[in-house]
């Protein structure tokens, strides 16, 4: 059975945009399901292309000699009117690898230098809310140098970088407004010994 019998594309904004599916469900009834994209065309989606190339990256950077320290954005988000805990985070740009984004984006939103490793199948592209968009992000893992700095950021932007001990990670997770995909990764964080990332010696 044919699932979506037609897309129609709703909005032309920059970054996101709305498409209407003519959805069929299991039951063979039929309604209006809406998605957003970041795909600029209906031709580009997902449910057209079933190519699950990456939209974005999610940055996992361990900071310190000690490695005892992952490296978080606290970002004021529209959604919410107010301030999140976020992995750094930013958008694959056209002709750009996942780690060419991943050292870029890490250095604009923190001013940290960036060395990515091999993150394996844990690293490829998973979806975000499914239920509402086909974005998905690929994770790049990475050690990270220097100090914070917010003189890459652009105007736009409201972000406070913060390098979380394990207690420190603790208390966000009771107390702190967290994006889900950075909560599951605090909790990896917090129940590691050692160097955080060693556990991607065991993903292939």
């Amino acid at each position: 059975m044919e699932r979506i019998k037609g897309i129609r594309k709703l909005t032309d904004n920059r970054f996101l945009n709305l498409y209407e599916q003519d959805a069929v469900f299991r039951d063979g009834s039929n309604a209006p399901y809406y998605v957003a994209s970041r795909r600029k065309t209906v031709e580009q989606l997902k449910s057209v292309t079933h190519d699950n190339h990456p939209d974005g990256v999610i940055l996992y950077g361990v900071h310190g000699e000690k490695k005892d320290k992952v490296v978080l954005v606290r970002q004021f988000r529209y959604p919410i009117n107010g301030y999140v805990y976020e992995f750094p985070a930013g958008l694959v740009e056209p002709g750009e690898d996942m780690l060419e984004a991943g050292v870029r984006e890490m250095k604009e939103e923190t001013g940290l230098e960036f060395t990515p490793v091999d993150g394996g199948s844990y690293g490829r592209p998973f979806f975000t809310t499914v239920g509402m968009t086909d974005e998905s992000c690929g994770t790049v893992f990475g050690y990270c140098m220097g100090e914070p700095s917010v003189a890459g950021q652009e105007g736009t932007e409201d972000i406070q970088v913060v390098l979380a001990d394990r207690e420190e990670c603790r208390r966000i997770l009771k107390e702190e407004n967290v994006a889900i995909m950075c909560a599951y990764m605090l909790m990896h964080f917090i129940a590691s010994e050692g160097d955080p990332l060693a556990f991607l010696n065991d993903h292939k």
